[in-house]
């Protein structure tokens, strides 16, 4: 078994590190905040994720598992070294901010006096892990047996133990062949699994995960662009994309309209990617992406205009319940959340709006202290005037449409996800309105 660091606690490197131990490695994670190092040695993680913090406890409790903020102590007890930063996109610009990544390797570097390998995992614009080599090597009193591998991430969140101990595919960047073996036996009981291994150089490395998000980006907002098309003509966009996914060259999967991508991957990703190849002068063959974030922001603004019709006109004074804050289910991640934005913006036209969130209300208390949020889903729904679907947790599905429709004020739901059961709504005299599908003629 492998001697590992993890460097940030993050979303990535938390999960990473607790994965690698589960699997029998001796792994020691390294942040600058020793409040979230306090917490996690106490077995708190400062995010959601299914599973996680039981793992987290049980491999704090195998003596596998250790966190640290000193650089000296993650050197001297590593030799495989996992850079788990975060690149945020940087303020005033689409391009991505590389602080930390280059921090990480300013501080750790000069400690490197024996062969090691450092990995990097951050999505990071493509050139970048050519720098970090030759800064690696610049730095560190080991020199040239210091190495660098790009090995990008490719997490749902959600399901981010799954895709960490059984991912789609291992994508290694590398220089050195003998990397190659150091990288298999890490991930051992992955490619024992079957997941596929990829070998290539860095900039193929560095472009397959922007590659990925870019094109899912591009199907969701593709898709979108077809709800409205279909709102115009009165077709259907759920049986739209029934039909074309059975194209095994299209596929069903990341098809389904509704209000739109958001988190803290996507969104920037797209734009880092677009702001770096207007840097190598291949502006116009990125251009497409503008358009696949314009579609995205333009949910947004359809779901607000749908409210506004479904009200008379105005939401000025009105109760509206929003079901869901995080940018997706099992997460409580409110970053560029179209949940998030609709509610806010919503609020911000007069509308008395409510929140409800099975794990996010906590982001959205500290980020946006005027809206009002409840915890009890029911009582959240009480004496709404509209409710608006948008965030498709399970739990939502599962509401009974009579019992909602006895509390509210008005039986008029927007669903924002296309989820929720037509039939069994409308049966309860709810109006329903979907995004790319003709709306439900229920009596209120």
């Amino acid at each position: 078994m492998a001697r590992l660091s993890v460097i940030g606690t993050g979303y990535l490197g938390l999960t990473h590190a607790v994965c690698m131990a589960s699997v029998g490695h001796t792994v020691v994670a390294l942040d600058i905040d020793e409040a979230k190092i306090a917490a996690l040695h106490n077995g708190v993680i400062p995010f959601h994720e299914p599973g996680l913090a039981q793992m987290l406890v049980e491999q704090l409790d195998s003596g596998r598992l250790a966190f640290t903020t000193s650089w000296q102590h993650v050197a001297d007890n590593a030799d495989i070294h996992f850079l788990c930063v975060g690149t945020p996109q940087l303020q005033g610009s689409h391009a991505a901010d590389m602080s930390q990544v280059f921090g990480a390797v300013e501080s750790l570097a000069p400690l490197l006096t024996s062969p090691c390998v450092v990995v990097g995992k951050s999505t990071v614009p493509v050139g970048t892990a050519q720098s970090l080599a030759d800064k690696i090597i610049s730095l560190a009193p080991a020199g040239q047996s210091a190495h660098l591998v790009w090995n990008p991430e490719f997490l749902r969140e959600g399901f981010a133990i799954k895709d960490t101990l059984h991912p789609d595919r291992i994508v290694l960047g590398v220089q050195h062949d003998v990397d190659v073996d150091a990288l298999k036996d890490v991930y051992e009981t992955s490619l024992e699994g079957g997941t596929p291994l990829v070998v290539t150089d860095y900039p193929t490395a560095e472009l397959v995960k922007v590659a990925a998000n870019a094109f899912l980006a591009t199907k969701i907002s593709f898709i979108n662009a077809f709800a409205d098309l279909a709102d115009t003509v009165g077709a259907d966009v759920t049986t739209l994309a029934d039909a074309i996914g059975h194209d095994t060259r299209i596929g069903r999967r990341f098809l389904n309209a509704g209000v739109g991508f958001g988190g803290g991957c996507l969104p920037k990703d797209i734009r880092a990617l677009q702001a770096r190849a207007t840097e190598l002068g291949l502006a116009e063959q990125f251009a497409f992406l503008t358009h696949v974030d314009a579609i995205n922001k333009s949910r947004r603004s359809r779901v607000v205009d749908m409210a506004t019709d479904a009200l008379g006109g105005s939401v000025s004074g009105k109760d509206i319940t929003v079901l869901g804050a995080a940018f997706k289910p099992d997460s409580d991640d409110v970053r560029d959340s179209p949940a998030l934005d609709i509610a806010v913006t919503l609020a911000g036209l007069g509308a008395n709006v409510t929140v409800h969130d099975p794990e996010a209300l906590h982001n959205v208390r500290a980020l946006h202290p005027m809206l009002s949020t409840d915890d009890d889903v029911l009582v959240a729904l009480a004496n709404a005037d509209l409710v608006l679907h948008l965030t498709e947790w399970v739990e939502y599905r599962e509401l009974d449409p009579a019992v909602v429709g006895s509390i509210v004020n008005q039986r008029i739901v927007i669903d924002g996800r296309n989820m929720l059961d037509r039939e069994s709504w409308s049966a309860a005299g709810w109006q329903v309105t979907y995004l790319g599908k003709p709306g439900s003629q229920a009596a209120l």
